[in-house]
């Protein structure tokens, strides 16, 4: 079963006294949009009031500093200063994944070429499942594809170059002319699409849609 709706996907990362960013970049004359929150309900309340109106709404993958909270707790700032860094950053929760198929900047993907990149992060989740990796979630960030593997690692240079590491070698052996596996995406701070919200880069075009970034699947989550 997928999750389609902010809140009931964005329940899935918030645990029990943890807090997470939610930041909007580019978000026209409100700047960026950024607050602090430990009340998921909140979150999805604050998302959906700007969903659709930029290209994309974002999240702190992993927990941030309880004390940034006071920067805007549970609610958001627009053109906000601060945002989260990486030294800002508990622990790691999770090892991130982006699959993006190969376009211009600032446009939505093809049909096409979201399945594609679909296509490519199953291939890497059979092959990871095969080397003994638990199951990730699968989730499509509207334009391209995200895995996501739970983890529990201290967040120091370590710990970086891990993921550093695995990200490396997923783009070597999965990344061609028409898929980037995303070597990026390995900081402690990364934001990451808020699922249930709109991908909304370039016009909505019939060739070029906006979508919703959505879970389509994940072990130990009813989905």
């Amino acid at each position: 079963m997928e999750l389609k709706s902010i809140k009931d996907a964005i329940g899935l990362f918030f645990q029990p006294g943890e807090v997470f960013e939610l930041r909007i970049p580019k978000a026209g004359r409100m700047g960026t949009v950024s607050g602090y929150f430990n009340d998921p309900e909140a979150f999805a309340e604050a998302a959906a009031h700007y969903n659709g109106k930029a290209p994309g709404i974002y999240f702190s993958l992993n927990p941030v500093n309880p004390a940034l909270q006071a920067r805007a707790s549970n609610r958001v700032n627009e053109r906000a200063t601060h945002t989260t860094g990486d030294a800002d950053i508990l622990c790691r929760s999770w090892l991130p994944i982006d699959i993006d198929p190969l376009r211009p900047a600032g446009i939505s993907s093809t049909e096409e070429e979201h399945e594609l990149a679909l296509e490519r992060a199953r291939a890497i989740r059979e092959q990871l499942r095969k080397r003994g990796w638990p199951e990730p979630i699968l989730a499509s960030s509207g334009n391209g594809a995200h895995l996501l593997y739970r983890v529990d690692l201290p967040n120091d240079g370590r710990s970086q170059e891990l993921i550093k590491k695995v990200l490396d070698a997923l783009d070597f052996h999965f990344s061609d002319d028409r898929v980037l596996v995303d070597t990026g995406v390995h900081n402690a701070a990364r934001i990451w699409k808020v699922y249930g919200s709109l991908s909304c880069k370039g016009d909505n075009l019939p060739e070029r849609p906006h979508r919703q970034a959505r879970i389509l699947g994940g072990p130990g989550y009813g989905i």
